[in-house]
């Protein structure tokens, strides 16, 4: 049973996602329709860079049939996957359309917007502010930023790993009716903290995990603060740039560069699927607006996962997992990063589009997933479900797996 929809837009990891809008924009596609029953075929497409050597074609083959399979099940329009296995082979596979309409079909070129991926680059930009010695993480936020609930006992280390205790907006049912009945409206960090803090806490800070965005929301004014300029520069300026991710960026409003794939939603007021392409991120902002695509997130999973950008000590502190309920012995949630399964990274949901990004330290190798879908399927995110059909294949002894939702 699926949950709630103001539910949904808040669990996203482990579910991870937290984000939605509704009603189709006005941009491109008009009102909104229904998926076709039966997607348009195309030619899966396999690109590969010239320093790039295949995977043995009997695992080509069966990874084709997975992914085929699983894009069935799930009514998905496109897919993009890459896998870097070193030793073994790439494989970079695009299957599917990225437009319904024209039916132009999915490539691996294409740009996308992530989600949830978005935080892994907020706290890094926070963590860098901790190797400047201008925050330390068991910092109370009051100390830097008023009026938050409980400020003065609630940490940076706690709102980065999701322990906080503050209540998400994206679970408030007038944030929900605001955004789905105009998917094309910006909101301000501030009107997005204002709909959380009208809650009372969930739980003390530090004895619990839940996944919110207004955590990430605090930390991206956290980085304007002590940053001094807009969250978006010094993202570019501290962490895309210097991690030579040139196709990665935080938008001004509800841009998205060509070349792009179209995504595609049931997160409506009709519940009838619409093209959210062009719908303003904005009610995401440091948890939920950047773009990428296959090529800048297959560098960053390893730049992410290894501290590239960090002092060893402050990456040390960010891979101090600790236990989600419900994952398993060897799954948590570090700081803006969880652990599934030996696989380091993160998996990001909005409206349109869902992805996945993550870096198994034991073979040094990378897995990226990237749809034009959020359209859940039998209580699964079907990022989740790409992932572990690769996975199962490629790594049998590491399963990329988040429980479906109850």
């Amino acid at each position: 049973m699926r949950r709630p929809r103001a539910r949904r837009l808040a669990v996203a990891l482990l579910a991870l996602s937290a984000l939605v809008p509704a009603v189709p924009a006005a941009a491109d596609s008009g009102a909104p329709f229904a998926r076709p029953a039966v997607q348009p075929a195309h030619r899966p497409v396999h690109q590969l860079a010239d320093e790039d050597c295949p995977l043995d074609p009997a695992l080509v083959a069966r990874l084709d049939e997975a992914i085929a399979g699983v894009r069935k099940e799930t009514g998905t329009p496109g897919v993009i996957v890459g896998l870097w296995l070193p030793g073994r082979g790439t494989y970079v596979h695009a299957d599917g359309v990225a437009d319904l309409a024209t039916g132009q079909p999915m490539t691996p070129n294409l740009n996308l917007r992530i989600g949830s991926e978005t935080k892994t680059f907020t706290v890094t930009a926070v963590l860098e502010l901790v190797d400047r010695g201008l925050v330390g993480l068991d910092d109370p936020i009051g100390k830097y930023l008023d009026g938050v609930p409980d400020g003065q006992h609630i940490t940076i280390r706690q709102l980065a790993e999701m322990r906080s205790g503050l209540y998400s907006y994206t679970f408030d049912d007038d944030f929900v009716h605001a955004l789905l009945s105009d998917p094309d409206r910006p909101f301000t960090p501030e009107e997005l903290l204002s709909y959380a803090f009208k809650h009372d806490n969930v739980f003390p800070p530090g004895s619990a995990y839940q996944y919110s965005n207004t955590n990430t929301v605090l930390l991206g004014l956290l980085v304007e603060k002590l940053g001094r300029m807009p969250l978006r520069d010094f993202i570019h300026r501290n962490v895309t740039e210097p991690a030579h991710l040139k196709r990665t960026l935080f938008p001004r409003a509800a841009e998205l560069p060509r070349p792009y794939a179209h995504g595609y939603t049931n997160q409506t007021l009709d519940g009838r699927t619409a093209d959210a392409t062009h719908w303003n991120p904005s009610w995401g902002w440091a948890a939920g607006a950047m773009i990428s695509d296959l090529h800048d997130l297959h560098h960053w999973a390893k730049t992410l996962a290894t501290g590239t950008l960090l002092s060893p000590a402050t990456q040390a502190e960010r891979e101090k997992y600790l236990p989600v309920p419900g994952f398993g012995d060897d799954a948590g949630y570090g700081l803006g990063l969880f652990r599934i399964n030996g696989w380091v990274g993160h998996n990001g949901s909005l409206p349109g589009y869902e992805s996945v990004t993550v870096y198994l330290p034991e073979q040094d190798a990378t897995l990226v997933v990237l749809l034009n879908t959020d359209t859940i399927h039998e209580g699964s995110e079907p990022s989740t479900l790409f992932a572990r059909a690769v996975t199962s294949i490629a790594t049998p002894g590491h399963v990329y797996e988040l429980p479906a939702e109850k």
